[in-house]
């Protein structure tokens, strides 16, 4: 009788598995994360309705400078959290991310509607801190899902899910203007909101299924350590852009409805002036990111960043509701472009699918304080009560086209670094 034979132990190195494209849990991840940013981000793109209302209103006794923190604190905190948000996310925890988020922006969301007027920290921590918090722990995970189901056509994924955001820029403006300046007041308006944004969220949690472990990277492979993020300079130059960039482009976003009232358009034609601009977002959104998969995230990005710099000083010439309308499309579309494309930008780095989360994530909390002091700022150079528009316009201006040369010098080294053909 034979002896038996040894059972060797497989000590080969596991292989990438073949990416799969697309399929239907990779469309469904699409839809659950452009439903989370549509009740989330969406609700952000929409500060300028609190903005007006709590300078001529809930808040009249502070100065616009000072209400714009809620706003700004908002934003950063849902970039800043992404930093421990991409990593969770790359070490498997997208469900946990995603419910504890949404649990904690409701939380938050319906908190805000309890807050009483002239009491300014109930709202700071309601608003600026609760659903700034919970809303970075739903966008990271959101933005990094469709990364791994998406490889040829990432961008045009990545701009249909930040098309929810836009959607919900569109409807949530509407929604709150008319709720809150209506005999239903501000306390069940923000809730009547709530109450729908609960049932999103609820779908978006349902229907979005990560892809673990089984990704198209080597098992055995080791997540990216954070030194080596800060260490590859081209990957920094584009984030220090695109901080640049983020530090005035949403000052149409917070200030156009007020600034159109200052200029004595009508209030219920000024109301709409957010729902035309994130309607153009939507746009924004989509067109560009279907031609970054074809020409390249950094070739698209760039033009479409210069113009929206060059389009803030059409603000100046905004006296008229036509002027306004036509601004608002023009410069939804250009600024939406940037903003969808910055994920795919920040995610282009990654050399494995296993980077994406901590990529984006660390992208993300360093230009969450460009998102902190750019609307503060802008707003103190506003000097109220005399108003001066154009000391803002000015500035948000010229940082975004700042931003856009940094850009474009970080496209000039990863090409030459990583010899690629369509940044």
């Amino acid at each position: 009788m034979s002896a038996p034979t040894a059972v060797k132990k497989d000590t080969s190195p596991v292989t990438p598995q073949a990416f799969v494209e697309g399929g239907l849990y990779g469309w469904l991840a699409v839809l659950g994360s452009s439903l989370a940013l549509f009740s989330t981000f969406g609700v952000a793109l929409s500060f300028g309705v609190f903005q007006d209302y709590y300078t001529r209103n809930y808040l009249n006794e502070h100065t616009p400078s000072t209400i714009s923190w809620i706003g700004s604190t908002q934003l950063f905190l849902d970039f800043a959290v992404g930093l421990p948000t991409g990593r969770l996310y790359d070490a498997g925890y997208f469900r946990l991310t995603m419910a504890l988020g949404s649990v904690i922006f409701l939380f938050s969301f319906f908190m805000l509607s309890l807050a009483k007027p002239h009491h300014y920290y109930q709202i700071f921590l309601s608003q600026a801190i609760g659903m700034g918090v919970g809303m970075g722990l739903v966008i990271v995970p959101a933005l990094s899902l469709p990364s791994h189901y998406f490889k040829a056509r990432r961008s045009l994924a990545m701009g249909l899910v930040f098309a929810g955001s836009s959607l919900g820029g569109v409807i949530y403006p509407i929604m709150l203007n008319r709720l809150i300046n209506s005999s239903l007041g501000f306390a069940w308006g923000v809730r009547a909101t709530a109450f729908l944004v609960s049932g999103l969220l609820l779908i978006a949690n349902i229907i979005s299924r990560p892809k673990y472990p089984q990704i198209g990277f080597a098992l055995n492979d080791k997540p990216i350590t954070l030194w080596s993020l800060f260490l590859d300079v081209p990957y920094m130059i584009a984030i220090a852009g695109s901080g640049l960039v983020l530090w005035g482009l949403f000052f149409p976003y917070f200030y156009l409805q007020l600034f159109a009232v200052f200029k004595g358009i009508d209030e219920t034609q000024a109301f709409y002036s957010l729902t035309v601009m994130n309607a153009a977002t939507v746009f924004g959104r989509t067109i560009p990111n279907g031609l970054a998969d074809r020409y390249g995230a950094f070739n698209v990005a760039i033009p479409m960043t210069v113009v929206s710099g060059g389009l803030i000083f059409a603000m100046l010439g905004v006296t008229r509701p036509a002027s306004m309308f036509i601004f608002a499309a023009f410069y939804g579309f250009f600024s939406g472009a940037f903003i969808s494309l910055l994920a795919a930008i920040m995610a282009g780095f990654s050399l494995s699918l296993r980077e994406v989360g901590s990529r984006i994530g660390v992208g993300m909390f360093i230009i969450s304080f460009a998102l902190l002091t750019g609307y503060p700022i802008t707003g103190a150079l506003l000097r109220p009560p005399t108003y001066m528009w154009s000391n803002a316009i000015i500035f948000s201006g010229v940082v975004i086209l700042s931003g856009a040369v940094l850009i474009s010098v970080a496209r000039s080294f990863a090409s030459k670094t990583r010899g690629t053909q369509h940044l």
